[in-house]
Order: structure tokens, then C-alpha cells, then sequence
């Protein structure tokens, strides 16, 4: 069926306008490619009046002209030197073109095939009810873990939402003297999860199992709102100001304490090789810390110490492509994405958004940035970096979009925002290459004692 309907529609074209690709033809045909140009210096003027007018009479009508008269019109021709044919002689050839572009150059270029700009749609892909989110600036209550599924905190409870099927389950619920949940966080291999809870605690739940293996207390003395992991080293930030890694596979996992922030720490960050991290606060202040030089017992363990922003520094993201560049965004006195170099701690670009920065995200794929804000317009927007110059702005969310989380293709992005919606933006396009899936990593609690509470 499918060859008779392609060679059907093929005979309907090719009768529909028979001319044109005949005409098409003649103008791509060689004869039609060169134009000769007479040069007036070559030409013999009296010949061509005589070859006009009287020349071609005995050809035209040979019977009216008589052997006299074809022996005087040899002798003229001789006299007069015009014993030849041709009447126009085309001796000099026009000058070559210069050519503005270097063949090796215009070869290379013709070769590279003009890559389709990426179509992204405005409006979200999926919108679900997110009933109970905490309308917070200073907490992190969404992610996308590795095995494609995302958990969003509600309230005091841990929803999974499995991206493959469209599943819902319920991961835990805590009680209103523990609750509610400020921070998710899923580990690197995509099954075991951290929870962060108003009364300092941690729980380290396994989702294949729906089984809670552990809860670090004594680290913090208020909510932990922020939480990353590195490998098997889980780092919780407090409203304390606190930032402490935890080896979740000892018993005694607190093993490093980073003191710099005076109030809440809201963002944290580790870099892509594991050496450093990335912390942001409520006092405006924005920390890189070196993971080789870190001690408990050191009380200024930064590795730089940045202080241009002028309102809460939550968002954080390391850039994919380049691993010293840090994108971080400020709150609603500042408005600014800032941009650092990591190993100096140079502050390389500042761009005023105009609005309070509540997150941020690289593209995987291209050299591109995504921000979430609030007030006024509540927006995603998709910067292409370095130029940041607007590539698009996605608006539906009512409210200030506080979270963002990024599909592990890297092509899809969830928001969640105060107005109680969380939102699927198809914002970064498919990949060109589809990437194997990477090898699970090790069970980050391979040496837990599971009866460690």
C-alpha cells in the first residue's frame, strides 16, 4: 500500500507542471551559461553591409546570378581582403571574476549543511495539580531522579511521579510536629532519596523498596532546606547556616562542616568532578568550597567568598560544558544572573533580569541557560549564553516558579510555582545523538547497617 500511494503521488507531481522543470532543465544546460560579449575593434563594418545586402542574393536566388557576375564578386572580395566568412570575431575574452571567497573556503562552507533552528513550543507539554506546595523561596521541594522519576514534596508528603508510565505513588508522610517537608534530593544512582524536614532531620529513603533506611539527627538545629549529593556524600544545608557532609555509609556520617553563611542556606551545588561546591544564603552571600581542603574543625574553609549579590542567593547551576563556570541567581533586590569563574573567583557577567531569580538550569545539548521568576511575570525564560540574548519566554504559571528539575535526557523540564501546578516544558529540544544509558552506579549504602536509626 505504501509503495502504490508513494508512486502514485510521484506521477501526480511530476505531470503537474511539466514546463517549469522542462524550463529548469534548459537554464542548467551549458549552452545557456555563456555569454559572448562582441569586441567593435575586430569587426569589418563594409563586410557585414555587403554580406546584408548584396552577399546573400545569389544564395537566396543562385539562378539570377550570372558567371560575370560571380567573377567580379570574388575579384571585390579578394581586392577588399574579405575572403573569409565570419563577420564577427570574438578575440579577447572577458577577465576572469575575483572571487570574494576562497574556494577551499566556499567548498567548506557549501559541505556544512545549515543546522534547522529548534522549534520550542510556548506553552507546557503537561500541567498537573500540585495541591499544598509550599509557596517558600528558600526551600528546594522538586527532582527528576536518574531512573526518570520525579518526586515533589506537598505538604508534609513525598509524591513520585514515574515519567514513563504517568504513575503516582506516595513515598511518605510525616507527621505535622516533624513536617513538613522542605527539600528532595535524589542520590546518583535514581532509587534511594533524601528528605529534608523542618525539625533538622534527614531521612534516607529506598523507593525500590518504599523502606526507610535511615534519619541523620544532631547535624542541624532548624530545617534543612537545601541538599546535594556527591557520590556517597550527602551535604544538607539549615536554616542554621550550617553546611554539613554526611558519608551515609558510616555510622557517625557527620565528617565535614563548612561555616561561612550567618543565615538560612537556600541553594547548594556540586560541581560535575566532585572538588567543589557551591552554597548560597540569605545573607546575600555566595560560597565556593574546595572538597580537598575541607575540616570540621576550620572555621573559614571557603575557597572564595562572594559577595556582588544583593538579596538571597538560591540559584545555582554549573555549567555542563565548561566545569569552573557557575551560573547564580539572586532574589527579588537583586534580580541578577550572575556568572563566575570558580578557580579565580572572577565575576565574569552580571544580567539584570528584571524579576526575583528562583532557579536555574543549563541545556545539555546547547550552549544555552534556562531561569525561573517571579514577580511580575512568573516566567521561564531561555537565555543563549554567552551573548544572553532572550531566546524564549514561557509563561503559564500564576504564581512565582520557585523549582525546576530537568529530565535525565536533558530535553524536558518540570516547574512547580506557588500556584499550586506543576508544569512540563519540552524547552530544550531532543538530543542529536541518542546517548546509551550509563552503567549503574554502586549502591551509595552499600556498607549501611540497615538498623541504624
Amino acid at each position: 500500500m505504501d509503495a502504490g500511494s508513494y508512486s502514485g503521488s510521484s506521477n501526480k507531481k511530476q505531470s503537474r507542471c511539466p514546463l517549469q522543470e522542462q524550463l529548469l532543465q534548459r537554464k542548467n544546460s551549458r549552452d545557456n551559461l555563456d555569454r559572448f560579449i562582441p569586441n567593435r575593434s575586430a569587426m569589418d563594418f563594409d563586410y557585414a553591409h555587403y554580406m546584408l545586402t548584396e552577399g546573400r542574393k545569389g544564395k537566396e536566388n543562385p539562378a539570377v546570378s550570372s558567371p560575370s557576375r560571380e567573377a567580379y564578386r570574388k575579384q571585390l572580395a579578394e581586392t577588399f581582403n574579405m575572403n573569409r566568412t565570419r563577420i564577427l570575431a570574438f578575440k579577447n575574452k572577458p577577465p576572469t571574476p575575483v572571487e570574494a571567497i576562497p574556494n577551499e573556503i566556499a567548498s567548506v562552507q557549501q559541505n556544512k549543511t545549515a543546522k534547522p533552528r529548534r522549534y520550542i513550543p510556548q506553552t507546557s507539554e503537561r500541567t498537573l495539580d500540585a495541591p499544598d506546595i509550599m509557596d517558600d523561596y528558600y526551600l528546594n521541594l522538586l527532582d527528576w531522579g536518574r531512573s526518570n522519576v520525579l518526586s515533589i514534596a506537598l505538604g508534609g508528603t513525598v509524591y513520585l511521579w514515574d515519567a514513563s508510565d504517568g504513575a503516582t505513588s506516595e513515598l511518605v508522610t510525616v507527621d505535622e510536629e516533624n513536617g513538613p517537608v522542605t527539600s528532595v534530593k535524589w542520590a546518583p544512582d535514581g532509587q534511594h532519596i533524601a528528605v529534608g524536614l523542618n525539625n533538622s532531620e534527614v531521612q534516607l529513603w529506598d523507593t525500590t523498596a518504599n523502606r526507610l533506611l535511615r534519619t541523620l539527627k544532631g547535624g542541624h538545629r532548624s530545617r534543612v532546606g537545601a541538599l546535594d549529593w556527591n557520590n556517597h556524600i550527602l551535604t544538607t544545608g539549615g536554616m542554621d547556616g550550617q553546611i554539613i557532609n554526611n558519608d551515609v555509609r558510616i555510622r557517625n556520617p557527620i565528617v565535614d562542616t563548612y561555616q561561612g553563611h550567618h543565615q538560612e542556606v537556600c541553594g547548594l551545588k556540586w560541581s560535575a568532578s566532585g572538588q567543589q561546591l557551591a552554597s548560597g544564603g540569605n545573607d546575600n552571600l555566595l560560597h565556593i568550597w574546595d572538597r580537598l581542603v575541607a575540616s570540621s574543625n576550620s572555621t573559614t574553609q571557603w575557597l572564595h567568598r562572594l559577595e556582588d549579590h544583593t538579596a538571597a542567593v538560591k540559584a545555582l547551576a554549573w555549567c555542563p560544558f565548561q566545569g569552573n563556570l557557575l551560573a547564580s541567581g539572586g532574589g527579588g533586590s537583586d534580580r541578577c544572573i550572575k556568572f563566575w569563574n570558580t578557580h579565580t573567583g572572577a565575576c565574569l557577567n552580571s544580567i539584570d533580569t528584571g524579576s526575583q531569580v528562583c532557579s536555574l538550569l543549563w541545556n545539555k545539548n546547547e550552549r544555552e541557560l534556562l531561569s525561573s521568576h517571579g514577580f511580575t511575570q512568573n516566567q521561564l525564560t531561555l537565555w543563549k549564553y554567552p551573548s544572553m540574548v532572550k531566546v524564549a519566554e514561557l509563561t503559564g504559571h500564576t504564581s512565582r516558579v520557585l523549582f525546576m528539575a530537568q529530565s535525565p535526557d536533558g530535553c524536558t523540564v518540570a516547574s512547580a510555582a506557588g500556584d499550586e501546578t506543576l508544569r512540563f516544558w519540552n524547552v530544550f529540544g531532543t538530543p542529536e545523538v541518542a546517548k546509551p544509558a550509563p552503567k549503574a552506579n554502586p549502591e551509595p549504602f552499600a556498607h549501611l547497617n540497615r538498623g541504624i536509626r
